[in-house]
């Protein structure tokens, strides 16, 4: 099934931060993640990517409560310490607990509440080794993720994003999370998750042909949608689509 792609607001983005229904749907999200091994998904490719030299400074943007990012720091942990990580979103709901366990293993989180364009936009902000986006883009327009992926371009030497996929079995994948417990919220949220989900080389068509890059976008399991950009002349992979 081939359906254009629509952007809808998000129930969860409009309630407040400690509503019970957002609560709920927060904690529904860790569970949808699994269901989609977001989580397995990024430490794969990180470790693809970086070849046993890891990145030092990471940013995720639209982190949320910052477990996603310790799902993640957990997979690698045995090899990756010492990370400086930022957890980027417009919300303060990383709670202290998440920053206690990662840096339990080497990892010292950051949580910054910002609008993410502009602290992308800021002139002092630093180039950093990573950054990360986890069911985040889907959120834009192409014209404002256009914005975004130049903002990003500028700031990283690799992204990688796992977002949602844009297909039939997704789309019916959505309309069943009520099976394992999620809320109305997380429901909603999900099915409008989906129709803005991407499919094919939709992302890397909006990466900045300014610069040197390797691009590398391609389906994951049932449900994900993953897209890796790194500067050329780093440990991108051999399989990487060349943009000069």
């Amino acid at each position: 099934m081939n359906f254009p792609r629509t952007i809808e607001p998000e129930w969860l983005d409009a309630l407040a931060p400690r509503d019970p229904r957002a609560m709920r749907s927060r904690r529904d999200l860790r569970r949808i993640n699994a269901l989609m091994m977001n989580g397995t998904l990024v430490a794969r490719e990180l470790r693809r990517v970086f070849r046993g030299r890891p990145p030092r400074t990471i940013v995720e943007i639209g982190a949320g409560d910052g477990t996603f990012m310790l799902r993640v720091a957990e997979k690698l942990s045995s090899q990756w310490r010492a990370m400086d990580v930022v957890l980027l979103d417009r919300q303060s709901l990383v709670s202290l607990a998440t920053s206690e366990r990662l840096g339990s293993i080497g990892w010292k989180a950051h949580a910054v509440a910002a609008d993410v364009f502009a602290w992308l936009a800021q002139p002092t902000a630093p180039i950093f080794d990573l950054i990360v986006a986890n069911l985040f883009l889907h959120h834009f327009d192409a014209a404002r993720l256009a914005v975004l992926l130049a903002l990003v371009a500028m700031r990283t030497r690799v992204l990688i994003a796992c977002e949602p996929r844009r297909s039939g079995r997704a789309l019916l994948g959505s309309h069943l999370l009520g099976a394992v417990g999620c809320n109305d919220v997380s429901r909603h949220d999900a099915v409008v998750s989906v129709r803005a989900g991407f499919r094919n080389q939709e992302l890397s068509g909006l990466w900045p042909a300014a610069g040197a890059w390797t691009l590398r976008e391609h389906a994951h399991g049932l449900f994900s949608h993953c897209f890796v950009a790194a500067r050329a002349g780093g440990n991108a992979g051999a399989d990487r689509k060349r943009r000069t």
